[in-house]
């Protein structure tokens, strides 16, 4: 009778310091059946970024479960959904660097051997202990050594801790969900990843069960936002909205959005792209998305305010040709532009309503979100719980990248606002 084929599951992870910054990754291969440690790998790779460090432990893990037996069943369990969904062939293999890196993956065990799952990130401790401590041991100027692991120890004694019930584990967890309590105080916006030191997760561990549950610090969803490049209505700063001709990107919009294009592919953390449907924010997501490998979803929340009759105009024009209109619209958010445009109040109504189909749709994902001034603007004033007044008290350049980020326990953040240093 033939032996029964074995199976094993890999899990790994990669993380960047900085993104691109020191760079490690971390593998593990387990007995399904028993969750035993069958083999670790891990390394310290240099400045690269989170997506190279990613691909390069799934390297690592299947070559460690190739070792071990070539005829065997792996299933790769990860949380990069990037990887998971490329090696899967779901998701296009655009990005220059991440081809050769899914190509050498793919030759080491034959695609009817392997199988794809994406995990959350607390699922993968194992990996991402190993990552960080590549890092670590990098930053010590060596490389990581298998006598040297604790992250087999530090995954069971996060499984024993889940199981532990009484008294004194409630009160345990009352305890340490009181220090994360007040990390999240101190540092609100940190989150956390396989960028993050080991030495700083021990929060991590509380227990999960009763009262005593810690607040959530698993990673946000973060919107990147970025106002489309210029179009020949840009520099003389003339309203245009959803109502209007549509323009395109002009040379010097085409220009900045490769720009901006180059810089968020070396920074490497976007997984998604949603755009607004007018045509500057499509093309100025089409640059991106070529460079990082990743498709474009339309928003149709996403577009700009349609201005009406004013669409085209200056504002001195507006001034001069609508003066009651204008002074209505500057003072109310319910008061719209002439010849039936939108009111602040209710593009605000659209936005909040995309906002929350992204933030259910991209769950601890960062997303590039390709769209307009008011959108930006309205999703930062709701963020920060300003008045609607505030709107006129921000400045979005063109090509200009914004960040929120959305907790799962109702909490936000605004990480950025109007960088514009990509395109210096």
């Amino acid at each position: 009778m033939p032996d029964a084929v074995r199976q094993f599951v890999v899990e790994a992870d990669g993380g960047s310091r900085g993104n691109p910054g020191p760079a490690g990754y971390g593998a593990v291969v387990l007995d399904p059946a028993t969750g035993e440690t069958l083999a670790e790998a891990a390394e310290f790779i240099g400045v690269a970024t989170n997506n190279v460090a990613e691909y390069k432990g799934l390297i690592a893990g299947l070559r460690a479960a190739r070792e071990l037996d070539p005829a065997a069943r792996v299933r790769v369990r990860m949380d990069s959904k990037l990887v998971v969904e490329q090696m899967s062939g779901r998701w296009k293999i655009k990005h220059p660097d991440m081809k050769p890196l899914a190509a050498e993956a793919g030759r080491i065990l034959p695609s009817s051997q392997v199988s794809y799952e994406w995990i959350p990130r607390e699922r993968n401790k194992h990996a991402d202990r190993l990552a960080n401590e590549a890092m670590d041991a990098g930053k010590r100027g060596a490389q990581w050594s298998p006598s040297a692991s604790t992250a087999d120890l530090s995954a069971s004694a996060d499984a024993g801790a889940a199981r532990v019930v009484g008294d004194a584990a409630a009160g345990a967890a009352r305890a340490r969900a009181a220090l994360v309590q007040g990390a999240l105080v101190q540092g609100r916006g940190a989150g956390t990843s396989a960028s993050t030191p080991a030495s700083d997760k021990a929060v991590e561990a509380a227990p999960t069960v009763g009262w005593g549950a810690s607040a959530d610090l698993g990673a946000p969803a973060t919107f990147v936002l970025l106002r489309h490049g210029e179009t020949a209505l840009t520099p003389s700063k003339r309203f245009s909205g959803s109502g209007g001709t549509d323009p395109e990107l002009s040379a010097v919009g085409r220009g900045q959005a490769e720009r901006v294009a180059a810089a968020l592919a070396e920074r490497g953390t976007v997984q998604a792209i949603v755009s607004s449907p007018l045509r500057r924010c499509r093309e100025t997501a089409a640059a991106v998305a070529a460079r990082l490998g990743l498709d474009v979803h339309i928003e149709e929340g996403l577009r700009e305010t349609d201005f009406g009759a004013w669409e085209g105009l200056t504002f001195a024009e507006v001034r001069e040709r609508y003066p009651d209109d204008l002074d209505a619209w500057l003072g109310s958010a319910k008061a719209a532009p002439t010849g039936g445009g939108e009111s602040f109040a209710t593009v605000s109504r659209r936005v909040s309503a995309a906002r929350d189909r992204l933030i259910a749709a991209y769950p601890r994902r960062t997303v590039l979100a390709v769209t307009h001034v008011t959108p930006i603007k309205t999703l930062v004033r709701l963020a920060l719980g300003a008045p609607p007044e505030s709107l006129f008290r921000m400045e979005l350049s063109a090509a200009s990248l914004s960040a929120v980020a959305y907790y799962a326990d109702g909490n936000v953040s605004v990480r950025l606002l109007n960088d514009t240093g990509h395109l210096r």
